[in-house]
């Protein structure tokens, strides 16, 4: 078994996976470690890039952040699980932090915080108020101290996933997995992390995504409760 399995979702990355793929493998190389790419229909390079650095590429037809984690944890098989996205933005150097807070006995699942320490143009004007009006939301909602509610980079425990309730196969995705750790009484911790420019194409919608995820908040507290897929 992997000690350590590293799930990254892509679509059409490949001007940044090959870096990010020798990011965590300088941050986490002694460790026993699977590095699984789950790769929504890209046409480019991505998955062949991925597969000559030696990750594990999960095609998933279905679109979706989300649904590509959904993917990815259910072939995860290390004893603890860590994300980051495929554009760089992320500092893979920062892993063993997270891990060790989980190894420690300090909590169960940990969180990147960028907001703490942001700054440059790693984030557009709209983005940051999108992020700063989401996390005053989630803060409001789930009686919840978190300074990052909206980051895409977290480590955890794999033995906590059957308890956590995960519907979502958008970028709601990000908060809903926090949310849950939450309720159900896990412990939660962040970490501030330096948020970078990313590489390649934007994929985010600031606006109609922060709507989406701001819907999804409130009907996620007050009861509405799809079936998973």
């Amino acid at each position: 078994m992997s000690e350590v399995s590293v799930v990254i979702p892509t679509m059409n990355e490949e001007a940044s996976i090959g870096r990010v793929i020798d990011e965590v493998r300088k941050a986490l190389g002694p460790r026993l470690l699977e590095i699984l790419v789950v790769d929504t229909d890209s046409r480019d390079r991505t998955r062949e890039i991925a597969t000559a650095k030696g990750a594990r590429v999960i095609p998933e037809p279905r679109r979706g952040y989300g649904r590509a984690y959904k993917t990815g944890f259910h072939e995860a098989r290390g004893t603890y699980i860590a994300t980051l996205d495929a554009d760089l933005t992320y500092p893979a150097d920062r892993l063993p932090d997270f891990l060790a807070a989980l190894e420690t006995d300090r909590a169960d699942f940990v969180s990147g915080d960028r907001m703490s320490h942001l700054g440059g143009e790693a984030m557009s004007g709209m983005h940051r108020i999108g992020n700063a009006i989401l996390n005053a939301a989630f803060r409001l909602l789930y009686r919840a101290r978190i300074r990052d509610s909206q980051s895409g980079m977290w480590a955890f425990r794999r033995s906590i996933l059957p308890r956590l309730y995960l519907v979502h196969d958008g970028m709601a995705f990000s908060e809903e997995l926090k949310i849950e750790a939450i309720r159900n009484g896990f412990r939660f911790f962040e970490i501030p992390v330096d948020y970078r420019v990313r590489v390649g194409d934007k994929k985010i919608r600031s606006t109609s995504d922060a709507v989406k995820n701001l819907i999804w908040l409130a009907r996620k507290r007050f009861g509405w409760h799809p079936k998973p897929r």
